[in-house]
């Protein structure tokens, strides 16, 4: 079976282990993502499988024959020929094959039927024969078609040159490569940066159709449920497997998590009243061999590493000036690019507390509709019209440039940040994938996504009422992903938005507008709702009051109610469980503070003052034990309500 085994893999940072005696085995059957903080050491771990990075410890062993393809997370250009050309490179590495099996057939040719060398030769015929049919190889042409359209790629690009791609299309050149090439196990190191709505599901088709094994690593929380059924997790340098696809293994982890926190604070407890008897009493001689067992009890304990905090990071950002109700109207507008028409009398009006997403496939005109409406670009003809007190924040991914300053990050931020926000700014900047040493780095000398996620930040230090969002979630991690939509969540502005993360999505977006064929039609209904009404043919474009929604009644409607129901319950159990673990927190901060005091000289001598300690503890066990049942109650409301999503 073809497979990569590794046997105690580790890796060294300077100081810093990233891998620590780590063993992994994935086959052609494997269907897998790769997970862990940034910085863990996902990327290199898949470098480390195909051999282009050497471990400082441990090996890499293919089983015979095994080919894997690699796709890294970015940095891939092509330069010469054309893209078709690119594509039919894939199958170089079955050229070979055919020769060798061209050479075999003049070879039996010349030797007798049955003898045992006419055997050998019939053998490995019948072998490489089916090796190259597994590739696809004599229907070439058809699957170069087939996956460069699935990547969104049009008849007409294929003539033209590799070089005239951007770096995004030359990411998908190199995916397209890879897909082709079809080895025994692909490593995806986010393979869904570049690619919009239609290209995923295309992904997500080839993937469940997809013969071998694959690893991939995704911040698409919706692309990992839908294709994999096992996670490879890196934590504290070690390697995990959990079965099941993201949202399970995250259940599945949070309650290991806490448990591991449960036990953690137990031992932090137990240390704590050991330490408290060796200081007390170590120069007290009728108990020295108490203390000395006390002590090698404590040299002999296995540690409980610190799990990382259970409580989510949450941030009140400010909020916007109000506006008035109609925030914008838009009548017959029009864009064409030379002669290429990319919108045609587009009509839209948008409501104060409206949160529309703009959707269709790549180059449809969503990014260019957002200019418009900020007054990035001129629009060829029409009407744009703002509404009462409105004032427009653009995050555009083209604006990242003017990002020039020498300051640091740190202190660019700090410029702008409200004063109660002040003594957060580290947490906001970790929250933002910056962190340690980077948040001094100076801004002129960031990458791209580095200044995608400082302006991000920016503009939520200071929102106005009417925020245009063109790909906020590109370059976030998942739990980046989290802190972003809980804070668009709580904006009491409007919002739109262009995403092709549909967890995003989901539970962002209030309506639907989708630019098709240069038109734009309007679903007054989420992300589900917009689904429901493209899949029986419906077109949107009806009022709230109209019969478009009054239709939607019977088991459809109750169904929408219900879910609906649920993830208001789900929100609403969700918030509570932040506040009892923040409520644990502060409860076991108190305790220990107050078991410090025991151990200080005029605290321990004063029989009243002990007593008042001992008796505040106990009310401090009671609500913990209140709070940690409260807990686990709520874990397990939250867990049946997940499961009926």
């Amino acid at each position: 079976m073809p497979s990569v085994t590794l046997s105690e893999i580790s890796v060294e940072f300077g100081s810093r282990v990233v891998l620590d005696s780590v063993n992994f085995l994935i086959t052609d059957r494997d269907r897998m993502a790769l997970s862990g903080a940034n910085g863990s050491g996902k990327s290199t771990l898949m470098k480390i499988m195909t051999t282009t990075v050497k471990p400082d410890r441990g090996k890499v062993v293919y089983e015979k024959g095994t080919r894997v393809s690699y796709l890294p997370q970015s940095g891939v250009a092509f330069s010469e020929g054309t893209l078709y050309g690119e594509a039919e490179k894939s199958y170089d590495v079955i050229l070979p094959l055919i020769d060798e099996l061209q050479e075999l057939e003049t070879q039996m040719g010349r030797l007798k039927e049955g003898s045992p060398e006419a055997e050998k030769l019939v053998a490995r015929h019948h072998e490489l024969h089916e090796r190259i049919l597994q590739s696809n190889y004599y229907s070439r042409e058809q699957s170069i078609h087939s996956v460069l359209k699935g990547l969104g790629f049009r008849e007409k690009d294929f003539s033209k040159s590799v070089s005239e791609f951007s770096a995004g299309w030359q990411m998908r050149i190199a995916l397209a490569r890879v897909l082709l090439e079809s080895p025994d196990i692909l490593l995806l190191d986010e393979p869904t940066n570049y690619l919009d709505l239609e290209a995923r599901d295309w992904l997500e088709s080839f993937l469940r159709d997809f013969s071998g094994g694959f690893l991939i690593v995704s911040h698409d929380r919706y692309f990992l449920d839908v294709t994999v059924n096992r996670i490879a997790e890196i934590y504290l340098s070690r390697l995990n497997l959990y079965s099941g696809n993201y949202s399970e293994y995250e259940l599945k982890r949070s309650r290991e998590l806490a448990s591991i926190q449960e036990a953690y604070i137990r031992q932090q407890e137990e240390i704590s009243r050991v330490e408290m008897f060796i200081k007390r009493f170590k120069y007290n001689s009728s108990k020295a061999k108490l203390v000395q067992s006390r002590i090698k009890y404590l040299e002999k304990l296995e540690r409980i590493e610190k799990p990382p905090s259970l409580k989510k990071i949450h941030f009140s950002f400010p909020g916007p000036p109000h506006s008035g109700n109609i925030v914008l109207e838009m009548s017959n507008v029009s864009k064409s690019y030379q002669d290429q028409a990319v919108l045609m009398n587009i009509n839209l009006s948008i409501n104060r507390g409206d949160r529309i997403a703009f959707v269709g496939v790549n180059g449809a005109g969503k990014t260019t509709l957002i200019k418009i409406i900020g007054g990035n670009l001129l629009k060829d003809g029409g009407d744009v019209r703002l509404g009462k007190g409105v004032t427009i924040q653009s995050f555009l991914q083209d604006d990242i440039e003017q990002y020039t300053s020498s300051q640091s990050v740190i202190d660019e931020i700090e410029g702008v940040c409200p004063f109660d926000l002040i003594p957060n700014i580290r947490n906001m900047l970790g929250s933002f994938l910056f962190s340690g040493d980077d948040v001094y780095k100076p801004v002129n000398v960031l990458s791209g996504g580095e200044k995608s996620r400082l302006a991000l930040l920016k503009m939520l230090l200071h929102p106005s009422n009417f925020l245009l969002l063109d790909e906020p979630t590109n370059h976030l991690d998942l739990s980046s992903k989290e802190i972003l939509l809980d804070a668009l969540q709580s904006y009491q502005g409007t919002l739109v938005f262009v995403s092709h993360d549909r967890y995003f999505i989901r539970n962002l977006a209030t309506r639907v507008f989708e630019i098709e064929n240069c038109k734009g039609t309007l679903y007054y209904g989420d992300y589900d709702y917009y689904i429901d009404k493209k899949a029986s043919g419906d077109n949107g474009n009806q009022s709230p009051e109209g019969p478009e929604l009054q239709q939607e009644t019977g088991k459809k409607a109750d169904t929408r109610f219900e879910d609906k129901r649920r993830r208001t319950e789900i929100r609403k159990w969700e918030k509570e469980e932040q506040k009892i673990l923040e409520r644990l927190e502060e409860l076991d901060h108190n305790k220990a503070r107050l078991e410090q005091a025991m151990t200080e000289e005029n605290v321990y001598t004063d029989g009243n003052r002990m007593k008042e300690i001992k008796l505040r503890l106990e009310e401090m066990k009671a609500e913990h034990d209140e709070a940690i049942n409260r807990w686990e109650e709520l874990t397990r409301q939250l867990s049946s309500l997940k499961k009926g999503e």
